[in-house]
């Protein structure tokens, strides 16, 4: 996670030094990324369908083998094989949307260390200097804490300099270049990214993105079961006598959707224990990848009804 983590912390921090905002600088990476990961989208919406045609298949094989239950899982397994489909190809990419989920959040609630890349020590000893003011209480994202710290001491120093007759004006400037290299600004149309919901819970702004993120999930998830619904009933047709071969088939989809439905309440829960600017990606990201379902399934759609013609 930390692998990932640094690497999604060099290409946030690119984009936040070319335009000095954390709120666009997530929307950026957040499309850049869902462009990598559009050819696996791709794959996942074409192994659905296609594990919803093997169905017809699967009821030849159900029908002849209907009384030798260990050769119906040998033939049921080797007609997997043979169209190189795998009946868990759904838990691939339930389990990059995971390490993708949490190497986003350590970067998020970190940003000093994975996008700054600011010295541990230095970082350790405003954590020390945090925790003394406030009597000895740790605050839930040191990190977090620390931002605000040095924006504090930043904008003191900058208006010390205002001043034309200040000493040590050399010491000052060059705190004030050390605070702004470490400055982010966290500002984004009125939201401040850096705040957490459930730690902000008289402030109504802090709700806004955690509910379209909430909003938007369950409109892909009803996109997602909605092909899903819609490719096996074009290939239903299942012989009832095959009893042991449906459940078997029943139960991986009952698997695949319940790996469908976890991440978005997985998300959901940690997206109001989390900065904002966590539940800003995955609102943008959930945004694109229901764009992204909505081409793709119109693509192959036509496709096939190109080769079926």
């Amino acid at each position: 996670m930390g692998f990932l983590s640094e690497i999604f912390g060099y290409i946030l921090n690119f984009f936040y030094e070319l335009l000095n905002n954390y709120g666009v600088a997530i929307i950026i990476f957040s499309v850049l990324l869902r462009i990598i990961l559009i050819p696996i989208t791709i794959k996942q919406q074409k192994t659905m369908k296609k594990s919803a045609k093997l169905q017809e298949k699967m009821k030849e094989i159900q029908t002849k083998y209907k009384n030798n239950p260990e050769k119906l899982n040998q033939e049921t397994i080797e007609l997997y094989r043979t169209e190189k489909l795998s009946p868990f190809s759904g838990c691939f990419s339930a389990i990059l949307q995971l390490l993708i989920i949490l190497s986003v959040f350590w970067m998020v609630s970190q940003p000093l260390t994975y996008m700054k890349k600011v010295d541990k020590q230095v970082i350790e000893d405003y954590k020390t200097k945090i925790t003394e003011e406030n009597e000895g209480q740790r605050v839930t994202y040191p990190e977090i804490g620390v931002i605000s710290k040095i924006e504090e001491e930043y904008q003191e120093v900058t208006q010390k300099l205002q001043d034309e007759n200040v000493e040590n004006r050399e010491e000052l400037e060059n705190k004030q270049k050390e605070y702004d290299s470490m400055r982010i600004n966290m500002e984004f149309l009125g939201l401040d990214l850096s705040k957490v919901p459930t730690a902000n819970l008289g402030d109504w702004k802090v709700y806004v993105i955690p509910a379209l993120y909430v909003l938007t999930s369950f409109i892909s998830i009803k996109i997602t079961t909605s092909a899903q619904k819609k490719a096996m009933k074009e290939n239903e047709g299942t012989n009832s006598e095959s009893k042991e071969s449906d459940e078997m088939l029943e139960s991986m989809q009952q698997m695949n959707n319940s790996m469908l439905y976890m991440m978005p309440i997985m998300s959901i829960s940690i997206a109001v224990i989390a900065p904002l600017g966590l539940a800003l990606y995955w609102l943008v990201s959930n945004i694109l990848m229901i764009i992204e379902r909505l081409i793709i399934n119109k693509f192959i759609g036509s496709k096939e009804e190109e080769e079926n013609a």
